[in-house]
This record gives structure tokens, C-alpha cells and sequence, in this order.
């Protein structure tokens, strides 16, 4: 198994639910963790409760700027990036009808523009590292439809292509590149409470497991997708 102690990782999205719960696992193994969301205070405080070798850089994806100067900062505090995780998204459940075009660009531009210009940022320094690897976190809403679906699936099937054709772009780069589709899980996402009556789903914890899963394959192994769903689903509320 490789080892991962001493490798360092921008996790988007990490303030809260998969985020948070991949940063915990990669601290607990020794990894370095920048902690990124668009929150300033909610940064700072899960940096500060990670405690050190994680740091904290707020950024907002869908600004390339902001991930330009994310890996900067990385960079220049670690020295090196081996893992991205591209977590953050966001999810607007409309009818085309009911949709504005606002809604439909800033879903577009988080949940696809963001990872687009953070892995475009990141992609020579995790090449330079020797064993790079981008995980992407998608969804299964990536292969499924549903209606109020219109921009999340979008962005979702549009993640997975970009994916799998950013794959075979870098694979002889030194870069892996893989998507976790998680179904329903047990998280804030879309304004939801985590609470016991939701517990039929996947745990923010599960996925976790999945992304250090496959960071743990050696360099000549290669998952590519990994779709997941709750063992004995429940209702959907």
C-alpha cells in the first residue's frame, strides 16, 4: 500500500459533508490538507480545528482567479501538491421553466467551470509531484435524470465527460484522474439536516473511505469510476 504521510492535498468544499469528512481522513494519515470553501470564518475555523499540517485559503471556484491564487498559496506554504479533490458543488432543483439564467450559469460555473480552472491550476504540479491524482466528486445524477434536474444533471454528465477525457489527457503526465458518484447521502447538501431519520443513505464518511481508496492503489492501478449507492434505500426525504 503507498504510503500517503507527508503528501499534500487541496480539498474543495471541505468546511462541511464530504469535504470535511475526506480532509479528516487524509490528516489522520499523516497528509498535509489546505481547507477551501468560500466562507472566510468557516475556513479559518475547520483549519483551526484540523489543527497542523492543515491549512485554511477561502477561494470560490467558479472564479479562476481565486484558483489560481489557491494553488499559489498552497505551493508556497507546502512546496508541493501531490492530490486535488474537486468536492465543492451546488445543487438548483427547478423546471427549465422556473430556472433563471443566473441560476443555470452558477450552477454551471461551481459545479463544471470550477474544476475545469482548479485542475487547469493544479495539472503542473501534480505532474511535477510524480504520482499526481485529481478525484472528482460527482454524482450519480451524472447517468441519471430527473425532472428539476436541468442544470444539476448538466453539470453532472458534464462533469463525468470531463473526467474521462481528462484522464486519457494527462495519464502519461504523471496524473490520475478518477470520479466518486455518490447517490443519496446524509448531508447538508441542498439544505438538508443531517439527522438519524436520513440515516438509510450514505454517510458524508463513506465517500470519504471511497476517494482515500483509491488514492491508495499503487501508481500502476488505475479506478477510474466509482458509482455509490445506499446498501438498503429508504424513502426519499
Amino acid at each position: 500500500m503507498p504510503n500517503l504521510s507527508g503528501k499534500v492535498a487541496i480539498v474543495t468544499g471541505s468546511t462541511k459533508g464530504i469535504g470535511l469528512a475526506v480532509a479528516e481522513r487524509m490528516i489522520n494519515v499523516g497528509m498535509s490538507v489546505v481547507v477551501t470553501a468560500r466562507s472566510v470564518e468557516a475556513v479559518a475555523e475547520v483549519s483551526h480545528r484540523l489543527g497542523d499540517p492543515a491549512i485554511g485559503v477561502p477561494c470560490d471556484v467558479s472564479r479562476p482567479e481565486d484558483c489560481v491564487r489557491l494553488v499559489t498559496e498552497t505551493m508556497s506554504h507546502f512546496g508541493r501538491l501531490d492530490v486535488l479533490v474537486n468536492n465543492a458543488g451546488l445543487g438548483i432543483f427547478k423546471s427549465i421553466s422556473d430556472m433563471s439564467i443566473d441560476e443555470w450559469q452558477r450552477q454551471i460555473d461551481v459545479n463544471l467551470g470550477g474544476v475545469f480552472y482548479l485542475s487547469k491550476a493544479a495539472l503542473p504540479h501534480l505532474s511535477a509531484s510524480g504520482d499526481g491524482y485529481i478525484v472528482n466528486v460527482g454524482s450519480l445524477a451524472s447517468r441519471n435524470t430527473f425532472a428539476t434536474g436541468t442544470g444539476y444533471n448538466a453539470s453532472k454528465f458534464g462533469l463525468l465527460g470531463m473526467t474521462e477525457a481528462m484522464m486519457l489527457d494527462v495519464r502519461h503526465d504523471n496524473v490520475r484522474v478518477s470520479i466518486v458518484m455518490p447517490g443519496s447521502v446524509n448531508t447538508e447538501f441542498n439544505h438538508h439536516e443531517v439527522t438519524p431519520e436520513r440515516g438509510w443513505k450514505l454517510e458524508a464518511d463513506d465517500c470519504a473511505l471511497a476517494v482515500m481508496q483509491l488514492l491508495a492503489y499503487p501508481r500502476e492501478a488505475h479506478v477510474s469510476r466509482v458509482e455509490m449507492r445506499p446498501s438498503r434505500p429508504g424513502s426519499k426525504s
